[in-house]
């Protein structure tokens, strides 16, 4: 009897054929045919590419269903749209600029929106344009303009007349570079109707009703935006004939961060005697969002609701308000070192530049305060590196390879960077001392062991011929076995050197007794000589120390430079390491050492093992 059953479980293309084969071969029709070379042979080459393709595409369609597993953006923003996530845009850099009009007149003067400075970065001149008019009044006379922001790029402005019949048409933005946070929505009433009003963007469709003149925004294909409008019911519906009216700068995104020098090209409403100060240098030019970026921060926008209540939900606001975060910490007020009820602090890692500005985390708490409950005050502040510093002593087999210890030591050094670049450098990340060696030991097949020590470093700024109290926290357990440790060679703090007010010719370091106090010392000879015994304290459980009315009238050279700060390294009492709250953990690679050296007991020889013994300690 014939087999009438085809088995479709199959995906690859062989076996595909050959099910169809099989098929083929139990009916009476084609008992006993010879298929290979045969015209029929052809034939389900054909029938088994079109399986395999429609299998395939299947798969793809699947994938792309899914926000675990998209790797389409367009497929990835279209997931985020319904749970209501806008990916962020690309940012232009910001730059806070002072104006002053000294040849200004009349009872007060506008700048318009569009005002143009430049500046030049690496040879090539960059434009910062304002995004909205600024009213300036004089004051004793002098028209000044405290703030305002400048934009990096291009001021572009559309208008579109909305056709009521028209079905399909859209309001697309023909750019993969704007910056939507700068985007300005007006709708005039007709052509001859010159009535205009300003639609704000839609952030919560909670307080919405008919009559609210908003806008809302999703990215379309293309990594270009959309905007659209009401129906009537959430947001106000178009009137066929309005004239929408949209501007928006195009940006060159992170070319022109850190740009410091501004010139006005043109003039101000005619007046071309001006005065300008940097208040704050151009600062938050970001490439949009990514992929991955968008997987990961959907679900926490979705879970915060438009609001920020807990830890996550500021997490999650911050990074969407502020596209150049790389990393965001954020925690209680009555978590903090010194409790502050009623306040979240947040400390934001950017991808580019250095610390905030001012201005900056001034622009983030003023919108971050929108979704806030309104008994809790955000408090933003910049993130502190503590240095991981390294010695490390790797042992290889110069049998097992070709390369020299100095190529090694090159191939090591890599890996060590690689791993603070990749694993580190963020917050709440750990350091993790089994990993680091392991990787250290992996780096090539000839290396047989390594000996890796941990301190760590932190540093703080004197204010010179002042006494004042200064504190360091290392935020980890400090080693410490017993009471009085290591109190003859300085405990386990080293210090780099400074002078003091009213001693113009000693140097004078930091060390602990190990009982807990921090003392102050100079070196006479190979003595320590200590000036004062109880200069601070060091609580060896928490990391914090504390110094004690210090007046440093200067600050010695540090490794052969000049420095402003003062070092402090201390050892840990454990190799793995735990950043907390603000603190970020890295290695300091220039100032780490490594040494790699071949090893002479390796190949079972007559003498390996006997009386060798290996010490590690502090």
């Amino acid at each position: 009897m014939a087999q009438h059953r085809l088995d479709i479980s199959e995906l690859d293309f062989a076996n595909i054929k050959q099910s169809l084969q099989t098929f083929l071969s139990n009916q009476n029709e084609f008992k006993d045919y010879d298929f290979e070379g045969s015209s029929l042979n052809v034939l389900l080459d054909v029938l088994a590419y079109n399986t395999h393709y429609l299998a395939y595409n299947a798969n793809f369609v699947a994938n792309e269903m899914f926000m675990d597993t998209a790797q389409l953006r367009t497929s990835v923003s279209s997931l985020a749209k319904l749970v209501g996530y806008t990916p962020n845009s690309s940012r232009a850099p910001i730059a806070d600029l002072k104006i002053v009009i000294n040849d200004g007149t009349g009872s007060s003067i506008t700048i318009p929106a569009g005002t143009k400075y430049s500046s030049v970065i690496d040879g090539l001149t960059y434009t910062f344009v304002s995004v909205s008019d600024k009213v300036v009044q004089p004051v004793d006379g002098v028209y000044t303009c405290q703030s305002l922001n400048f934009y990096e790029g291009t001021y572009v402005s559309y208008n579109h007349t909305y056709d009521a019949g028209d079905v399909d048409q859209r309001f697309l933005i023909p750019s993969d570079r704007v910056d939507t946070t700068t985007i300005k929505v007006a709708v005039q009433n007709s052509g001859s109707d010159i009535t205009t009003a300003i639609y704000a963007k839609a952030t919560s469709i909670t307080e919405l009703d008919g009559t609210s003149k908003v806008y809302f925004l999703q990215e379309a294909e293309g990594g270009q935006y959309e905007i659209y409008f009401g129906d009537g019911v959430i947001g106000k519906e178009l009137n066929d004939g309005n004239i929408i009216n949209i501007s928006y700068v195009v940006t060159n995104k992170t070319e022109a961060n850190g740009a410091t020098a501004f010139t006005l090209a043109g003039t101000i409403t005619g007046f071309t005697d001006i005065t300008t100060t940097v208040n704050s240098s151009a600062q938050g030019g970001a490439e949009p969002e990514s992929i991955d970026s968008i997987r990961r921060n959907t679900p926490h926008f979705y879970s915060s609701q438009d609001r920020a209540v807990t830890i996550d939900d500021y997490k999650a606001k911050v990074k969407q308000l502020y596209a150049n975060s790389q990393s965001v910490s954020a925690w209680g007020g009555e978590d903090a070192e010194t409790p502050f009820y009623g306040r979240v602090y947040i400390s934001i890692l950017p991808i580019s530049g250095s610390n905030l500005t001012a201005s900056t985390k001034d622009r983030i708490v003023t919108s971050l305060k929108k979704y806030s409950v309104a008994s809790v005050t955000p408090v933003i502040i910049d993130p502190e590196t503590t240095s991981i510093i390294l010695t490390s002593t790797v042992k290889f087999d110069e049998a097992a390879t070709p390369k020299t210890s100095e190529t090694i030591k090159s191939d090591v050094i890599t890996t060590i960077t690689d791993y603070s670049a990749s694993t580190l450098q963020k917050f709440d990340t750990i350091f993790r001392y089994s990993k680091l060696t392991g990787l250290i030991d992996e780096t090539d097949i000839s290396i047989l062991s390594n000996i890796t020590t941990v301190k760590l470093r932190k540093s703080f700024s004197p204010t010179l011929g002042s006494s004042l109290k200064y504190s360091v926290n290392f935020s980890n357990a400090l080693y410490n076995p017993h009471s009085g440790h290591n109190a003859t060679d300085g405990g386990i703090v080293v210090s780099t050197g400074f002078k003091i007010d009213g001693d113009t010719t000693n140097v004078w370091y930091l060390d602990d007794d190990g009982d807990g106090n921090l003392r102050r010392y100079r070196m006479d000879g190979a003595i320590r000589t200590y000036g004062n015994s109880t200069q601070g304290t060091i609580d060896y459980d928490t990391g914090l120390i504390e110094v004690n009315s210090l007046n440093v009238s200067n600050i010695e050279n540090v490794r052969g430079t000049a420095s402003t700060v003062i070092e402090i390294t201390v050892n840990p009492n454990s190799n793995d390491l735990v950043p907390i709250r603000n603190q970020i953990l890295e290695v300091d690679v220039a100032n780490s050492t490594v040494n790699v050296e071949a090893d002479t007991l390796v190949g079972g020889s007559a003498n390996a093992g006997i009386g060798y013994t290996t010490t590690s300690s502090y």
